[in-house]
């Protein structure tokens, strides 16, 4: 269900180019995350803070660069009204859209959206497993990058400097490790099909373990998400 409401979310946005249905829509999912996601207010805006950088670069690249009406042509560059518009609705609509995406990713457990997606999206335990096994993968690779990186300081015949107490690897170092990094997790990967095809996720139905059902919270969290959404939209328009 928060899968559904995100790519609704995001399609949603896809349709507006005015900057202030996006501003409150934006707050309005800022506090609506604040209050039932769990996340605190430093967390959420660490999780930002590369959302706002492309949106940074997103407003800078159409103030530059499209046409329009040069609010301050005493300036040394050029910069246009309506690249101002456009840029500050195309990085709101970046925020938007990152907020529910860290939002998801903070509510959601794999396993769970693993078995709704096959339970009520339909998908195919092969894919959806596959995706899991990815996703655990996925969260393995920074211990492995750390276990990488200690052995290759340890195999160093001399101790290397410390920097602000840390040792630092060399640019052709990291360039070993990420090598090793990335033929380790391609030689999980094939283990990870092998046991997949091994257990028959590939042929008929199955039963699942632990359904997840779809309740009345989720009925009450996309009439709201909805509601929100069609509210701001609509009132932008009759402003507009």
């Amino acid at each position: 269900m928060v899968l559904a409401l995100l790519v609704v979310l995001s399609a949603a946005t896809l349709l507006v180019l005015d900057p202030v249905p996006l501003a409150v829509l934006y707050a309005a999912l800022l506090a609506g995350i604040l209050a039932t996601a769990r996340i605190g207010p430093l967390r959420l805006a660490r999780a930002q803070i590369p959302f706002l950088l492309f949106g940074i670069g997103v407003v800078l690249v159409n103030a530059f660069t499209r046409p329009g009406v040069e609010p301050w042509p005493q300036l040394p560059v050029r910069v246009t009204a309506e690249g101002l518009v456009i840029g500050s609705a195309l990085a709101l609509r970046t925020l938007v859209i990152g907020a529910g995406a860290v939002a998801f990713a903070h509510v959601t457990e794999p396993r769970r959206l693993m078995v709704s997606l096959i339970r009520h999206a339909r998908l195919s335990p092969r894919y959806a497993y596959a995706l899991l096994a990815g996703h655990r993968m996925l969260q393995d690779l920074p211990a492995q990058w750390r276990q990488l990186t200690r052995a290759r300081i340890m195999r160093r015949p001399e101790p290397a400097p410390l920097r602000r107490g840390r040792y630092r690897l060399t640019l052709r170092e990291q360039a070993s490790c990420a090598f090793a990094l990335l033929v380790g997790a391609i030689r999980a990967s094939e283990r990870i099909a092998f046991a997949l095809e091994s257990r028959a996720l590939a042929s008929g139905p199955r039963t699942l373990w632990r359904p997840v059902p779809v309740t009345w919270r989720d009925g009450a969290l996309a009439v709201v998400v909805l509601g929100t959404i069609v509210a701001v939209l609509l009132g932008g328009v009759l402003c507009a």
